[in-house]
Order: structure tokens, then sequence, then C-alpha cells
């Protein structure tokens, strides 16, 4: 370590005065020293202060400058030296350097800056600032017969794309185009791994998806899941389920999607749609997710439900009812809820017998399984046939008032409140209500009237006026133990409640009437102060119905 101590003096001054063939020679005697015990010599430079005189060698000119580099890369192998280089003043010249011809200077400097900026949001952010991504997108094209330089690139797109404020920048280069070139080369799954790697940070933007579409990324996973569909080796399952995957991630973008799914004609909406009835779990995967996914305009859902798409997702569903892949129903699930939303395909749906197949999934203890199952019923019932038919399915209702009470999902407990009242609202049916007061659901309605979303208050309200007038006597109890009538007092009384909610409030109370000892409550609370200052209301629907409102109490007290 004597003669370490000696090259670093005798560098200062070479350095300062660059002696060409002594600063060489230093500069290899550092490099030795650092492949010998990197920590202690990178304790020894950052000592010497010789870091600083690094700046100026690091220029286009200077031969030595891939050596001073690599010295670079080495140190800040160290966490303890990164900040250090960055107080050198080092940053900017190796940014520089990357306009280099000289394949050597560019491999080491970009070693130096993916070490020096490791781990660090803040000096990559500065690195993308300082415009690294368009010149490394085109030393990427230049160099792409280089291994090293294109694997240089290549862990820099990795770590660069991780950051939001990159993804604008990679959309102004042509980088799907040179990502999809050089994927096409790759035969080893490693390299293929890498480029993985940066792709699927990149696809999380909307413009870069369409580029990657465009660039014919799609072509090389479909071939990719040819080759490997039927291979059991774990890098093949590997390889299977990251270009599904990413296939799928290209879906959810509206412009790519819908080049993909080309009125429904495209060779890949045919290629996904053939995964469906496959036997690998992955692709049966990634097939309902893909449906789900083109499943996001009118357009499309109707026409893959005229053309029998909904046969295929109830015939994987009912491959995995025992002992199923929750991640496979929850996806076949997504997709029948996106399908039912067009209301040209609800009767079409309920025909083909998808509530038959989808209540198969009512004993499953899986909260995605069940959010899905309860958005898909509910976008179902429109009609007031399949409304009162699955009302009057005690089973079915009894889940969902045991779901209303499932605290740790927030997600399920508000979807199985809304379909329960939904139930009624699209029955108005005597027996719905019926069975589910037998079941105990009309506390949940009432509790659901003081959602925090105005639109679940809504629902409530008024699945509990069409309970007060047709089903009164039954619900009576349930009503008054679940303080309804307070609750309507606070919703009127409350300057912050949606007009539509104090409208449906009032509808409410005069149908309450009906009841004597909730017509008590009604009289005990004084409910005309709150509703006669609701005549000058300025919703005309809230004014007029407070007239009538007032009316009633008047009449009837």
């Amino acid at each position: 370590m004597d003669n370490l101590s000696d090259t670093l003096k005798k560098l200062k001054i070479t350095a300062s005065d660059r002696t060409e063939g002594s600063l060489e020679g230093c500069l290899d005697c550092l490099l030795q020293a650092l492949a010998q015990n990197n920590t202690e010599t990178s304790e020894k430079i950052q000592g010497s202060g010789i870091l600083q005189l690094f700046a100026n060698l690091l220029t286009p000119q200077a031969s030595c400058s891939a050596k001073v580099a690599n010295i670079i890369a080495e140190v800040a192998k160290n966490e303890f030296m990164r900040i250090p280089c960055v107080d050198a003043g080092l940053i900017s010249p190796l940014v520089q350097l990357l306009n280099s011809k000289d394949q050597e200077v560019l491999l080491q400097t970009g070693r130096a800056l993916g070490n020096v900026c490791y781990d660090s949001h803040s000096l990559q952010a500065q690195l993308i600032n300082m415009g690294v991504i368009p010149t490394l997108v085109k030393l990427l094209g230049i160099h792409c017969h280089n291994a090293a330089l294109t694997e240089m690139c290549l862990v820099a797109f990795g770590n660069l794309a991780e950051l939001e404020s990159s993804k604008e920048q990679f959309a102004s280069t042509n980088i799907a185009e040179e990502l999809v070139k050089l994927f096409k080369k790759q035969i080893e799954h490693d390299k293929r791994e890498m480029i993985f790697e940066v792709l699927a940070p990149l696809a999380e933007n909307d413009a870069i998806k369409l580029q990657l579409v465009e660039a014919g990324l799609v072509e090389c996973l479909l071939e990719i899941v040819q080759q490997k569909v039927d291979s059991n080796k774990e890098d093949d399952v590997a390889e299977l389920k990251t270009a599904s995957d990413l296939l799928v991630l290209l879906l959810l973008g509206d412009e790519s999607m819908q080049k993909l799914f080309e009125g429904g004609k495209g060779s890949v909406f045919q290629r996904v749609l053939s995964w469906i009835p496959s036997n690998n779990h992955q692709l049966q995967l990634a097939g309902a997710l893909a449906i789900a996914n083109f499943a996001r305009n009118d357009g499309n859902c109707i026409h893959m439900v005229d053309n029998g798409i909904v046969e295929k997702l109830m015939d994987l569903l009912d491959r995995h009812v025992e002992d199923g892949n929750v991640t496979v129903q929850h996806a076949a699930l997504s997709a029948l809820r996106n399908l039912a939303i067009p209301v040209v395909n609800k009767a079409k749906m309920l025909s083909a017998g998808v509530t038959e197949t989808v209540l198969k999934f009512l004993k499953s203890e899986m909260p995605p399984v069940q959010f899905k199952l309860l958005g898909t019923l509910r976008m179902l019932i429109d009609a007031q046939e399949a409304a009162e038919q699955l009302g009057k399915n005690a089973k079915l209702v009894e889940r969902l008032v045991e779901w209303c009470e499932a605290k740790d999902h927030a997600g399920v407990m508000g979807e199985s409140n809304r379909l329960l009242s939904a139930l009624i609202r699209h029955s108005k049916s005597k027996d719905v209500i019926k069975t589910i007061v037998q079941s105990g659901g009309i506390k949940h309605l009432v509790t659901m009237a003081t959602s925090e979303h105005v639109i679940m208050q809504n629902e409530a309200l008024v699945a509990l006026a069409l309970i007060a007038a047709l089903e009164l006597g039954p619900a009576e109890k349930d009503l008054a133990s679940a303080q309804l009538v307070q609750i309507l007092h606070r919703l009127l009384a409350d300057e912050r409640s949606a007009p539509e909610i104090k409208y449906n409030s009032m509808v409410l109370i005069c149908a309450l009437m009906g009841s004597e000892s909730l017509y008590k409550e009604v009289q005990d609370l004084a409910f005309l102060d709150v509703v006669s200052k609701l005549r000058s209301h300025e919703n005309k629907s809230v004014a007029q119905q407070a007239s009538l409102t007032e009316q009633r109490l008047t009449v009837e007290s």
C-alpha cells in the first residue's frame, strides 16, 4: 500500500502537468490496486484529494479518459464514494463523454455514471435533465453489435425507466423501435430477460405502449408464447409469463388496445381468444385479462358478445369452480363484468346463463373474486325479471348480507350493499323485499344511506322508499331499530346533503307515515321545522317536495 501512496502523489503531479506516459502508468497502478482491494484503495483515493483532478482528465481529447472513467466506475461500487464523486464535479464531464466515438470510453463512462448514480433517484433525475436518455438511445442504435455497450445501455434504461420523469423523454425517442429490433435478434433467455426488464416499466406509458405495438413487439411476444407454451422448463415458464403479462399491459392503453382489436378481426385478438380454452393457467389468465381490456368500450363489448366470447368465458369459469385458480376466476369475472356494461348485452348474457355460472362462486372466500362476482351481477340486473329472480334467491341474499359486514374489504362491502339495493330498485317486488327482510338486510340499507358517496346514499334511499311503499309492515321493526327516522332527520338538517338526498329523504318520510310506530318517531323529532326551511331551497324539485311533505305532516298531525 506504500506503493499506492507514492502512485497517488505522483498522479497529483502528472495530472496537473499532463505528462501522458507517467499518467497512464499511474492510472494502471490504481486500477491494479482497486482490483486487489477495492474498499481500502477507494478510501485512500478519497483521502488523497485526487478525485477533484479527475474532472480535467475526462475530456474527449484526453487519451486516458477511458481509464479515468474505469477508476470512477470501480470506486463508485462503494456507497461511501458516490457523494465524493458528485462533489468532485465528475457527473457533468462524464455526461459529455457519452458523445465520444470511442467504444471503450463509452463503456467505462456508462459504468461510471451507472455506479455513481446507483440507487439515487435525485442523481438519476439530474441525468435525465442533462439529456442522457436521447444520447443513450442513439448509442444503442449505433453500437447494437457491441454486446457490452448494449448491456450498459439496457442497465441504464432499466434504472432510468423507473422514474416517472423519464417516460416523456423516452417517448420522444425511437426507443421502442430500437428495443424491438434488439429483441428480435436475441436468442439467449438472459439477454431477452434484460430487455423485458426495460420494456415493462416503459410500457406503463400510453404513448410508448402505442410505439411498441407499432414497432411489432406484440408479434414477438406471441411468438415466444407459441414457442414456450408446451415447455415445463423453469426459464421457459417464466418467459411465457413475462411475455403474456407484457401483452396484457400493452392492452391497457386505449389507442394500443383499439389498434390490436381491429374491429374484432385483428390477428392478435384472434390469437388471444385461443388462449382461453387452453390448458395452461398462465395463458387462460392472460387471455381473460386481455378480453377484460378489450372490453373497455361499448363497440368492442357488443362485437365480442355477438361472437360468442361469453360462452368461452363461462366454460373457463366452469373449469375453475372446484379448487380453481383464484387469479383466473378473478380475470374471467372482470371480463364478464365489463362485457355486461352495454345495455344491449345484458339480456343476451342473461339468456346465455351468465348468472348461473357466476353464482357458482358464491362460496368463494377470496375478496377479489367476491368483488368481481358482485360487480358482474349488479351490471346484469337492470331488467326487472332478472332482478326478481336473483332477489328471491335466499342463498344469494344471505351471502350479500354477510358481505355487507366485511369491514376489512371496503370494496366487497360497498358492492354488496349496492347489489342489495339494486335488487329492490329493479325488481320492485314484494317477494324480493320479504327475502331481504328475512335475511336481515334492512339495517345495511339504512347504514348505506349514510355513506360518504352520494350515489350510494341515493340508491339506498330509493330502495328504502320502495320497501316503505310496498312492504312496510314486515320491515317496520328493522327500520326502527336501525334508527332510520333519526338518520333522515340528520340528512335533511345537514346543509351539506346533496339536493337529491334531501328530495329522496322527504319522499321516504311520506312513505313511512303508513306505520304508526315510525310516524310517532317522525312527530317526536319535529320534522316540520326542518322541512319548512326547505320550501325555499334553490332546487325546484326539493322545494316542491318540501311543500308536499309539509302538507302531509300537517294533515297527519
